[in-house]
Parts: structure tokens; sequence; C-alpha cells
């Protein structure tokens, strides 16, 4: 069931990227009814932070990229920490801080200079807050930072992002934090389908690839993607630092040319993916290291640029509706999860 996964490592990304999402209060009832207990946000948001006071509910909070330059001054980061989380702290649980968002490797790579400075400024404001015990402080990634991933065996960086990695990775070591990347082998299979078998990436049964290294086994793409960034982290001497998948998914529709984006395709993905959760084990490579993920994502969102399929990877439409079945009542019902709701939509949330 999924409220077992989700305890034992699975949270939901909530992006807010709509103009039809209903208000947090009645998220906090859906999550409750799905027995959620992790969150990932983008932003500070605070009407969401407040409505979710006394719950319990863990949240990853995002400093946005656009906010990295003025936030790696330290004067800068300890206001914005004393804005946006030291008034919801304790009474909502607050439990990391991700310091942008696929800032290396990507569109946003004017950000880059600043990634590190900013994650230590943060993380210097909250121990000035005495908050540091309690939330620690990261960045996501984008899985377009390695070099190279297959054999896992064989991962590697990009070499023009070494030295930032190798930066941050320090800073994850010194403050026993964790590394976080956003993996989907949705995109994989996308760009290579007559290669790439369908049923290895969305963890049905298939014949799986051997690592020709370390005759490990691998029956899915996404534990030979994790363990191809513990070997990349290996290569720059951290065996050290936990990786934490802080956004995988599969879209549930997509352009013509997104081969693979389909109802069905999403629901064997997630739906798998969280049976795979429920047996609590690590990768080949590293069995004994829990895996820790976040689903991207709960809604569907409107507003999101980009193909088509950018838009459609929530479990559920925004009027509390899911989009398809992989068990999210904690009845087991076929029920709505939530009373089918109308929002307007010429309004954000």
């Amino acid at each position: 069931s999924f409220q077992i996964a989700v305890g034992i490592g699975i949270g939901i990304n909530y992006g807010q990227l709509a103009n039809n999402l209903p208000p947090p209060s009645d998220v906090l009832s859906l999550l409750k009814t799905l027995k959620v207990t992790r969150v990932k946000l983008y932003n500070p948001d605070s009407d969401t932070l407040t409505a979710f006071a006394n719950t319990g509910i863990e949240f990853m909070v995002g400093v946005r990229n656009e906010d990295l330059q003025r936030i790696s001054d330290p004067t800068q980061a300890q206001l914005w920490v004393q804005q946006n989380i030291r008034p919801h702290t304790p009474q909502t649980k607050i439990t990391s801080i991700s310091v942008g968002n696929e800032i290396l490797g990507s569109s946003n790579n004017q950000y880059a200079p600043f990634l590190l400075p900013a994650m230590q400024a943060i993380s210097g404001a909250l121990g000035n807050l005495g908050l540091s015990d309690d939330i620690y402080v990261t960045s996501a990634h984008s899985y377009a930072i390695l070099a190279n991933s297959y054999p896992p065996s064989s991962g590697s960086f990009k070499q023009e992002f070494v030295g930032d990695i190798k930066g941050i990775l320090d800073f994850h070591s010194r403050t026993n934090s964790s590394f976080l990347i956003n993996a989907y082998p949705f995109f994989a299979y996308k760009d290579n389908p007559t290669q790439i078998p369908l049923n290895y990436s969305i963890f049905e049964p298939s014949k799986g690839m051997t690592d020709n290294v370390t005759n490990l086994h691998y029956d899915n793409m996404l534990y030979a993607q994790i363990d191809a960034v513990y070997s990349a982290m290996k290569l720059l001497g951290h065996t050290d630092v936990r990786v934490r998948v802080s956004e995988t998914g599969w879209p549930s529709k997509g352009e013509t040319d997104e081969v693979g984006a389909t109802t069905e395709n999403a629901r064997l993905y997630n739906g798998n993916l969280l049976k795979r959760m429920e047996k609590d084990r690590g990768t080949p490579a590293n069995p004994d290291k829990p895996i820790d993920i976040y689903i991207f994502a709960l809604f569907n969102e409107d507003l999101k640029p980009g193909p088509i399929s950018e838009r459609n990877y929530g479990l559920l439409y925004p009027n509390g509706t899911p989009v398809y079945e992989i068990g999210l009542r904690d009845d087991g019902s076929h029920g709505y999860v939530l009373p089918q709701m109308e929002y307007s939509s010429s309004t954000k949330n």
C-alpha cells in the first residue's frame, strides 16, 4: 500500500505551477488520507507551511534559483532564513533546505558560481539561529551532470562540473547532509527506445543488465542510475555522502515524439517503484544504504512550460482524483481520494 511505502522512504514533490490547485488546507487533508509524511516544496510558500503546522509532516523547502546570487551574501541568507523558515519552526517540521534546483548542467548555469556560497551561507544562518541540528542544507542536481553512467561502476561527473561538485560533496561531508539527484529513466528510454528495454525502465520483468566490472546484476534502470552517482562520487574521494533521489516519475501524456509517455507506463513505473520501496532494500552496489525517493509529482501542473509531458507527471488531477490507479487510497477503495472539487482557474494559489 502507498502509505507503507511512504513511511520507509517515499516523499512527494508538491509543485505549484498551476492555476487550478486546491488550497493547502485541502492538500493537507489529501496527504493525511494518503498517509504521506514527507513533502518537497520548490519555494518557501508561507500559506502552505502555515497550513501544515502541527501535523508532523516533514518538509524539504526550496530556495529559488533566481535568489541564489543574493543569498550567497551571508547577511541576505540570514534574512531569508529569518523571514521564510524561522516563523514556521518548530510548529511546521522543516527538515531540510534545498538551495536551487538543477543549477549545473542545465539552462541555469549562470547561477553556478553562487550555488556553494549560497549553501554555505544558509547553513551558517541556520547555525546562528540554533537550527542546524534539525535542518540540513542541500541542492537538487540534474542527472545531466554525469558524463558516464553505464555501467554503473563507471559513473563519472562531467569534467566541467567536477570543481563545483567536489566542493559541494566536501560541504555534505562536513555537515552530514545528502547529495540530491533528479533521476528519470523516462528520459533515457525516450531518447533511445530501440536500445533500452521499456520493461527495464519501468520495473517490469526483464533480463536487465550486468555490470561487467562488478558482476552485479540490475533489473531496473533507476537503481543503476543511483549506483552510477555513487561511483562518480567515489572518484572525487567521497564514500561518506548519501545519495537521495529528489525527483523521479513518469509522465502520463506527452508529445508525439515523447516515446513511452502513456498512462499505463506511468502507472507501472510509479506503482512498481512503490512496491520496490516496501522491500526496504538498497541498490546492488549499496545494499546497506536505504533508498530515499521523492516522487514527482503530486498534481498535474497546467502552467509548467515545455512539452506536454511536463504538465502530466502528477499522480492526481487538481480536483483530487487519481490520474491512474496505483492503490493510493488508504482504504484500498477505488473512489475519489477527495470529494470531487471544482476550483476557479482565474486565480493562482
